[in-house]
């Protein structure tokens, strides 16, 4: 079996309250939270993107693994933010935190807010199979949302990356994962768009809901067991309300999925949203526990993984600061420095 022998990860530290871009907007802002629950969201600096998102999530989990980043033989970054349209975001953080170049394999990855997981099973593959010693897999986005549209509010920032390697070293073993895909266009960008689209009543059941609660009880199945049988389940968090209502259509316990629901306080990461509630949860989490994730991404498809924490986990804790403290560390802005710091006003 494989596993993730370290993680780390990444919040901008400046944010804005959904208050502000509601006063701007004419809208109520009582009314935006309590449809989305989203109170605030992480807002990138004028010199944070994905690619430094992932620099520093990857940094993070060399020094929480203790890896030598030399013997990382793959590296996948998803995300739909990327620096370039043409050239690599993984190149970039591969040389920041000096992996090969010799014998390494490296590529980004896109779909939608799924990219990073799917980046997991490759790199779990290759593992598996031998064909590497240790794999890098990063889910990072600086979102994009049209000025007014409902994405502004919950389009946040942030990454999370995770390595994975053989069982023996692991802080955590992927017992199995299990994956579901349609194609529900519920969600897209056209070239040399600013901003995406969303079409709305394809959002809900028949992209989230179906996708993520296929994909989740997918692998219940295929592994003979209940959401009785984990402690934490992390769920694809596009707001804060979806996560809740998808467990309770699944008969999970709010309490389950609380300790990894961000949202509401850093906005949806995209492609870092279920990576990242993963990270808090093995922040917390203790030997033994069981968590079962699930990502999802529009378009659409959805990843799930059962993860059993080990004891290892307790000797790299102090290794690197806790998502929490990223969390913690804020500074807010007005709207006039948000549309700066996004660069949406364009001369």
């Amino acid at each position: 079996m494989v596993g993730i022998v370290g993680y780390g990860d990444y919040v901008p530290s400046y944010r804005i309250k959904t208050e502000e871009i509601a006063r701007v907007w004419g809208e109520d802002p009582d009314r935006i939270i309590k449809g989305l629950g989203i109170r605030e969201k992480a807002v990138p600096a004028v010199d944070e993107d994905s690619a430094t998102i992932g620099v520093e999530a990857a940094r993070n989990a060399v020094r929480h693994s203790g890896v030598n980043p030399s013997k990382i033989g793959a590296i996948y970054v998803g995300s739909e933010s990327k620096v370039y349209a043409v050239k690599p975001n993984e190149t970039i953080i591969a040389e920041a935190i000096g992996a090969g170049p010799k014998n390494l394999t490296a590529a980004d990855l896109e779909f939608a807010c799924k990219a990073g997981t799917a980046g997991i099973q490759m790199v779990m593959g290759m593992v598996k199979s031998g064909m590497i010693e240790y794999g890098m897999s990063i889910g990072a986005d600086t979102a994009q949302g049209r000025p007014g549209d409902a994405l502004e509010y919950s389009a946040g920032a942030g990454g999370a990356a995770f390595i994975i390697g053989k069982d023996e070293e692991s802080i955590a073993i992927i017992e199995d994962t299990y994956s579901f895909t349609t194609d529900t266009p519920d969600f897209w960008r056209r070239h040399r768009a600013d901003y995406p689209s969303h079409g709305g009543r394809f959002t809900g059941p028949p992209a989230y809901f179906k996708h993520v609660m296929s994909a989740t009880q997918g692998l219940l199945e295929k592994m003979g067991r209940t959401q009785a049988d984990y402690d934490y389940v992390v769920l694809h968090q596009p707001n804060a309300k979806f996560p809740l209502e998808a467990g309770k259509k699944m008969g999970i316990p709010a309490e389950k999925i609380t300790p990894g629901l961000l949202t509401p306080i850093i906005g949806n990461t995209y492609s870092g949203a279920s990576m990242l509630g993963l990270a808090n949860v093995l922040d917390n989490a203790k030997a033994g526990d069981r968590i079962l994730m699930t990502s999802f991404g529009s378009g659409a498809g959805s990843d799930s993984f059962s993860i059993k924490v080990t004891k290892e986990i307790d000797a790299k804790r102090a290794r690197v600061k806790k998502l929490a403290d990223y969390i913690a560390n804020k500074k807010y802005i007005e709207y006039a420095i948000y549309l700066k710091h996004r660069k949406k006003i364009k001369v």
